[in-house]
């Protein structure tokens, strides 16, 4: 069993304190850890990421920071070429980390969804932000890029109360565009608002680890580590183990009807643990 993990910026021969504790995890399982540069990778400077990487390693779990999917097919071809091989492929890892990817699979149990590619830094007309979510009629939205929204930034650049409202819907994906910048990826994202249960004015949620679409680990989502949840999985499991990636997270949230829903599906490579659940757990689910 061989990890990559993020180096840290600030020491390169440690791996990365966020990292820590899961790669110690690793050793003690008896696991083989490498040091990725992370900031070479995001730089296009692709052979002095991988340098501390031994070579002929086979077989590796990468875990750390996001990836754009572009650098890590390019992180994927470095690898190889030092006889170290992903488990999860370029072509899995983008299916997973982007939702056009993964929302057929999913969309009996995730908010309806629409989509097109986009160009960073480039604002939508109205019309355009009108023929995007025209197939969603009016109605209560969110916006977001392939990967990630700005819901730090709920009314301005996420939240859209009502469809209809086609003004309303560009300035809040302008505004979308604008906070992305050159990160936005992929595209533009509007999804259905569904209203979740909440509990002392937190969505009731949780994150699932899913390896070979077995689930291995549920905790509470990074963003609410305190608050613990038990998600009802019957629904949801059948299409995660349809959807067929070797190693995933889900963000599930409880909506007010009681059905447990898809918020977000992630590669799993790439997605936080929580503060407070044991790193052992996670390490063993990937032995």
């Amino acid at each position: 069993m061989s990890f990559v993990f993020c180096a840290d910026p600030l020491t390169p021969g440690r791996v990365d304190p966020h990292f820590a504790g899961q790669a110690r995890a690793a050793r003690e399982a008896g696991g083989t850890v490498a040091l990725l540069d992370h900031d070479a990778l995001l730089a296009g400077d692709v052979a002095g990421a991988v340098r501390r990487v031994p070579r002929d390693l086979g077989e590796v779990w990468y875990r750390g920071w996001m990836i754009p999917t572009g650098r890590y097919a390019e992180l994927a071809g470095a690898l190889a070429a030092r006889g170290v091989i992903l488990r999860v492929s370029p072509e899995a890892y983008r299916a997973a980390h982007e939702l056009p990817g993964w929302y057929a699979a999913l969309a009996e149990v995730t908010p309806r969804s629409v989509w097109t590619p986009w160009e960073p830094g480039v604002a939508p007309t109205t019309e355009q932000a009108a023929a995007l979510a025209a197939p969603l009629g009016s109605g209560p939205a969110v916006v977001k890029d392939y990967v990630k929204s700005r819901k730090h930034e709920w009314d301005e650049a996420c939240f859209v109360p009502d469809l209809a409202d086609t003004a309303h819907l560009r300035r809040v994906l302008a505004r979308l565009v604008e906070l992305q910048e050159d990160t936005l990826q992929g595209g533009l994202v509007v999804r259905r608002f569904e209203h979740f249960a909440r509990r002392d004015g937190r969505t009731v949620e949780a994150r699932v680890w899913w390896v070979h679409g077995e689930p291995v680990l549920t905790g509470p989502h990074p963003d609410t580590p305190d608050l613990a949840a038990a998600p009802g999985l019957a629904a949801i499991a059948p299409l995660v183990a349809a959807f067929g990636h070797p190693f995933v997270t889900t963000d599930v949230a409880l909506r007010d009807d009681g059905a447990w829903r898809v918020v977000e599906l992630g590669d799993g490579q790439v997605s936080d643990l929580p503060s407070g659940l044991d790193p052992a757990a996670l390490i063993a689910g990937l032995a």
